[in-house]
This record gives C-alpha cells, sequence and structure tokens, in this order.
C-alpha cells in the first residue's frame, strides 16, 4: 500500500501557546512524532500540514515534507484536522501523487511508540478495514461515575452498588486517545472521501496515551521522557 502521514501542526493553539513547538526535553515536540513516524517504515510519505513558515523550517529539520502550507481556513479554530487531512490529499493528488491509507497522528501524542503505528496497521491489513482508531482502557470504570443532587446527597448513587464491586469485577471501558487514525482513502469519480464503514480499535496502553492539551500534561509528558526506561515508554 502507498502509505501517507500527515501530521497537523497549526501555529494558533489556544490553551498552549505554539505548544507544536515548545521543547519538550530538548526537542519541539511535533519532533517526538515526526521521527515515530519515520522509524515505523510504514509509510511512503511523512508530511506536517501547518500554516507556518517556522514550523515548516522545523518540521524539515526533522526530516518531514512540508511541500505547501495550509490555508487560512484549513487553519481556523472551526476547521478540524480532517478539514486539514483532505485539503492535504487534494494538493498532492493535484500534484499527480495517490495514497491508499491516509494516517493522522497529532503531534500531541509524544509518547506513541512506532511499533504502536506499525501493530495499528497490522489491524488495519488483517481484518481489511477501513479504519483503525487507537483507544486506550480508561483510568476508572464509568460504573463508579455518578451525578450529585443539588443536597450532595449519594443515597441513590449508593443503591446501584457498583462501588462494591472490585475493580477486577468491572467489564473494561476504553476512551479515544487521539494518537493514531488510519484511514482507506477513495478517489472514486474524482471525489476523494475517507472510509470508515468498517472501523477497528488498537489498544494503546495507557501510559503512552498522554495527550496534551495543558501545561500540567506538558510537564507529565516531560517526567515520563526524563525518567522512564525507553522499554517502558
Amino acid at each position: 500500500m502507498n502509505n501517507l502521514a500527515i501530521i497537523p501542526a497549526r501555529s494558533s493553539s489556544k490553551g498552549l501557546k505554539n505548544k507544536n513547538i515548545k521543547e519538550l526535553n530538548g526537542k519541539p515536540l511535533m519532533a517526538y512524532t515526526i521521527e515515530s513516524a519515520l522509524l515505523c517504515k510504514q509509510f511512503n510519505t511523512v508530511m506536517v500540514s501547518t500554516d507556518s513558515e517556522q514550523y515548516k523550517t522545523i518540521a524539515q529539520k526533522y526530516g518531514a515534507e512540508v511541500p505547501f502550507l495550509r490555508s487560512k481556513d484549513a487553519s481556523s479554530d472551526m476547521a478540524s484536522s480532517w478539514t486539514a487531512v483532505l485539503e492535504v490529499l487534494n494538493s498532492y493528488w493535484e500534484l499527480g501523487r495517490v495514497y491508499d491509507t491516509v494516517c493522522l497522528l497529532q503531534p500531541t501524542s509524544p509518547l506513541r511508540r512506532p511499533d504502536d503505528i506499525t501493530n495499528a496497521y497490522k489491524i488495519f491489513e488483517e481484518k481489511k478495514a477501513d479504519a483503525v482508531t487507537s483507544v486506550c482502557e480508561v483510568d476508572h470504570s464509568p460504573l463508579w461515575n455518578m451525578k450529585l443532587s443539588e443536597d450532595l446527597s449519594m443515597l441513590n448513587f449508593r443503591k446501584m452498588n457498583q462501588h462494591d464491586l472490585r475493580r477486577q469485577q468491572l467489564d473494561k471501558y476504553y476512551r479515544l486517545n487521539g494518537a493514531i487514525y488510519i484511514r482507506a482513502i477513495s478517489y472514486k469519480n474524482n471525489v476523494i472521501e475517507l472510509l470508515d464503514s468498517k472501523e477497528y480499535a488498537y489498544i494503546m496502553s495507557r501510559k503512552n496515551s498522554i495527550d496534551i492539551d495543558s501545561i500540567d500534561d506538558f510537564e507529565y509528558a516531560e517526567y515520563r521522557i526524563k525518567n522512564v526506561n525507553i522499554e517502558d515508554v
């Protein structure tokens, strides 16, 4: 298959300013995702979609391709990452380059390993899937969650008896972790479409599933990188 990795890195992040190039243990945040994408040997092209010349220079330094900058429409607060993906696919198509799959790799998941990407693609191939999305187990079962009434009474929650169950007895629940999104691409009738009707999960470890959105997330990721052996990351 002809596989494309897209790393979305717009410059106007609101929660944590310039987080995509903020130095994490001596390297720009997005460098971790670029390096993982290149190391996994899964992609014909690894590119960064950005609206910034500064980001472009940094991305190219770490080995990513940046053949064009993202448009203003695809860089707005209202635009999703998938808007940027479709813009990239159309731009490559105009250059005569088409792909079988696209893998969206958000730079805010620096602990994602090359093996995670490779194993997600194995599921994609084994299942003959249209889509594979990474997930991780939740920290605490939703069966231990509750709504409180205005008087803060615990009566209804106690009646549920879920708090009396041991964690090992509860079903496992999972959440999207934002690290890996693989999609098959259709170019039928000269219209680019991302397929997802046959979608499967790739389960990542919780400790590798940090998704940086705040300074607390950033500091925890840095702690992990500095204090955990690479075999355990």
